[in-house]
């Protein structure tokens, strides 16, 4: 395999990359800026080339605070200019007494050498700090000593400056990228060939936000959410947490639909932390600010678990009625059963414990406890079949392949900048609504497997490599799409893309663990469980699913042969 060609990037790759997203967000977003992100733009516009670069090299840095004498740039022509033009146009400040509530960042680019020789201190403190950890000392610093004397003691040896505009630049790459997990090296990986994107026609990229609120309803349930992770971080006791949050949810803005999502998520995260810290109430007080999965099966069975029989009883009512996903429609059956089953003092199962105990067994050497998969595969390869890993990898696969187009089609307004790995609706219900007319005519279009075989085909050459979120290229990916385009009838083949493109999140998993076929083209979907295993609802899903449309699989129960 011939090696990837090494790619040395321009030595002012970053600013062309941050220059291009402040353009891109100029052409999507300029009504949605406000003054200070405005005047941003314009001063950030009259700086030299050389001084634009020196920020934002600081800028993409961690940490607000840098010593000056530690900057070390080869393209930057003359860096002390450079860095007097940022600090006289008030891009970058000296450090100073109006940073103290900033102190312990200021203090923390130093080492705890550097500390004791440039900190204002005795002799005596000296000897005693020098026992400690740089954590300790800074703490001594800031509790113990006078923060503009601090200040003075360094400044008259080092230069050290503070990063100014944050929050704009902040803002800027946020309505670029459209949520706080992207960053500049995506640009980075993308250049140095680690990572392909869809090319688009940038003039088809609409604003995936339509007013300001949108975007600061959005960016406030990202920054809460990172606020909730690192005060568990910081081990805050729970219950502070829990009130913490409860005054957050109380004082925030009525929240556009954009941004309720990630609200369901938060939502979900926090009650599931109070009930793993044992507060059953606290939980199931937060879980009632959501209706989505798994919010409504947590307060279930907290609610059951209080004693609130009747009040469980309607909340699976509601859930049997409009299950979002396979986990909600078993669970609602199940667990009405188990609680009538406990009042009848009946024993119940769940319905994937039933499906389990209904399966076939196989004697499997105990020599593949720890590879239970690989053991059932080589028994049915010594039987003289075939066998194949496959679980969702193929069915992603196949999906990604045929409906590649209908994925990234940019007339559906759910690509938003050139960098996205997928669209922005992916996961949610609009991803089939939008495209529902489209998706049935690609299936339409393939009408013999042959077709299916040429589209698949002529597809994975021409992507190959380019980033799917579906699609996990691979050598064997091909061959196994097409394994199952032979063995299945182009009708279920439909069926299944079908049914999982209604809810792509829940739908592109739980597929069986092996494909199992013979020369006569028998074959079976096969689903393997260990003895401790469980069969998971979304497993479960397939299988009866499978067993609708006439496609072959199974379940197979590992007894472990001494």
């Amino acid at each position: 395999m011939v090696g990837r060609q090494k790619v040395i990037l321009q030595p002012r790759y970053y600013w062309h990359n941050f220059r291009y997203v402040l353009d891109f967000v100029k052409r999507l977003y300029s009504g949605l800026l406000n003054e200070a992100e405005q005047d941003f733009l314009v001063r950030f516009d009259a700086l030299s080339t050389d001084a634009q670069c020196l920020y934002v090299r600081v800028s993409n840095r961690k940490g607000a605070f840098f010593r000056a004498n530690k900057l070390n740039y080869r393209e930057i022509n003359d860096l002390p200019v450079s860095l007097g033009e940022l600090i006289n146009a008030g891009f970058l400040d000296r450090l100073s007494a109006r940073h103290e509530g900033m102190g312990h960042e200021a203090l923390d680019v130093f080492t705890k050498p550097d500390l004791l020789d440039l900190l204002p201190l005795e002799p005596e403190e000296i000897r005693a700090l020098n026992k400690l950890k740089k954590e300790e000392v800074v703490r001594y610093a800031l509790n113990e000593l006078n923060f503009g004397e601090i200040v003075t003691s360094v400044t008259t040896r080092e230069t050290v400056v503070k990063v100014n505009f944050e929050a704009e630049v902040m803002m800027l790459k946020y309505l670029f990228f459209g949520n706080r997990g992207s960053d500049m090296t995506e640009f980075v990986m993308r250049d140095m060939g680690m990572m392909n994107f869809e090319q688009y026609d940038e003039s088809k990229m609409t604003a995936r936000f339509r007013n300001r609120k949108e975007v600061e309803d959005k960016l406030l349930i990202s920054l809460t959410n990172e606020a909730f992770y690192e005060q568990k971080d910081a081990e805050t006791p729970p219950e502070a947490i829990y009130n913490w949050f409860l005054n957050w949810n109380e004082t925030r803005p009525e929240l556009s639909e954009i941004a309720f999502p990630g609200y369901q998520k938060l939502v979900c995260r926090v009650g599931a932390f109070l009930e793993r810290q044992k507060l059953p109430d606290q939980a199931l007080a937060v879980y009632e600010l959501s209706d989505r999965v798994p919010a409504r099966e947590r307060r279930v069975r907290l609610l059951y678990k209080n004693g609130l029989v009747d009040e469980a009883l309607a909340l699976i009512d509601e859930i049997a009625v409009t299950p979002q996903n396979a986990e909600e429609r078993y669970f609602a059956g199940d667990f009405r059963e188990k609680i009538l089953g406990n009042v009848a003092k009946k024993r119940t199962r769940k319905a994937t414990t039933r499906f389990l105990s209904d399966a076939e067994s196989l004697d499997i050497p105990a020599a593949y406890r720890h590879h239970v998969e690989a053991g059932v595969m080589n028994h049915y390869l010594e039987e003289g079949n075939d066998a194949a890993f496959t679980e969702n990898y193929p069915w992603r696969g196949l999906f990604g392949l045929v409906f590649w187009d209908v994925i990234y089609d940019a007339n559906v307004a759910a690509i938003h900048h050139p960098l996205q790995r997928a669209p922005s609706d992916f996961y949610l219900p609009d991803f089939y609504v939008r495209r529902e007319e489209l998706l049935k005519k690609r299936l339409a279009e393939l009408t013999t497997k042959d077709d299916w075989r040429r589209h698949v085909g002529r597809t994975y050459n021409a992507k190959y490599g380019i980033t799917n979120v579906l699609v996990d290229w691979n050598d064997e990916l091909l061959g196994l799409v097409n394994k199952l385009i032979e063995l299945l009838d182009k009708e279920q083949l439909g069926l299944i893309l079908m049914e999982m493109a209604r809810n792509v999140r829940e739908h592109t998993r739980g597929f069986p663990d092996l494909l199992v076929w013979n020369e006569a083209g028998e074959y079976s979907f096969v689903e393997v469980k260990s003895p401790t295993d469980h069969l998971g609802p979304q497993q479960l899903h397939w299988l009866e699913y499978f067993d609708t449309i006439g496609v072959k699989g199974k379940v197979v129960r590992v007894v472990w042969a001494m």
